[in-house]
């Protein structure tokens, strides 16, 4: 009898281990399916940040809020790009000469002043380039799904771009895109929902933002980084 009772203790206590190590994998395969979700998110908005950046050098400093106009833009538009040729010395940077002053002398095409300052092989010509090629080259890139927040089953990231006043009561245009946890942690059971409900708890404690975004479109301007950065 006293082994019988051996044998089911031995079973209860592997049964209960069992049960620690599958709890115990259980929280490590949910943390880190929730930090790639994270990292995935946090990709897709830097791509997000780039293509606003570039539409704010061709339009006069505006972002853009439409994601209609962002993607033609990326689709369609082009970026300037210098091609250099030759690089200024020591000695003609000590006589004033900078990149700006000699590409003008250079493209002046005063011979003379070409040759007394040593320009002869110095260029500075602009060319264009599309965006796509300029920004989104790389393989896996799909502008179409740019919009899209990952894991989310089709929601969008939102974009918002406005003019702002500064403490010193000058005007900048800034912008702000974000990912709300609850749309790129959806589909991740209860834990899902709970993990969603304490960092919304605890955003809302520390009166900051319950998901992932760049920008910030309130006061608080801080050149479109992220906000785990």
């Amino acid at each position: 009898m006293k082994k019988v009772e051996n044998v089911v203790l031995g079973i209860c206590a592997i049964g209960l281990l069992f049960i620690c190590w599958r709890s115990i994998k259980d929280t490590q395969d949910f943390d880190a399916e929730v930090a790639a979700r994270e990292a995935v998110v946090k990709a897709r908005l830097l791509e997000i940040r780039s293509a606003e950046e570039a539409y704010k050098s061709r339009h006069d400093g505006e972002y853009c809020a439409d994601w209609n106009v962002l993607t033609d833009f990326i689709k369609n538009d082009s970026l300037p790009f210098v091609k250099k040729a030759g690089v200024l010395s020591d000695e003609q940077m000590d006589k004033g000469l900078t990149e700006s002053s000699a590409a003008a002398i250079v493209n002046s095409g005063d011979q003379a002043a070409i040759i007394a300052n040593g320009l002869q092989n110095f260029r500075r010509d602009t060319l264009w380039r599309p965006v796509m090629d300029s920004l989104f080259s790389y393989e896996g890139f799909v502008l179409d799904s740019l919009r899209y927040i990952p894991f989310s089953k089709g929601d969008t990231f939102e974009v918002i771009a406005v003019p702002n006043t500064t403490r010193s009561g000058s005007i900048i245009q800034v912008m702000e895109c974000n990912a709300p946890d609850s749309c790129f942690l959806k589909g991740m059971g209860k834990a899902g929902k709970r993990l969603i409900y304490n960092r919304q708890e605890d955003a809302d404690a520390k009166g900051a933002y319950a998901g992932l975004k760049i920008g910030d479109a309130g006061n608080n301007w801080n050149n479109n980084a992220g906000n785990w950065e």
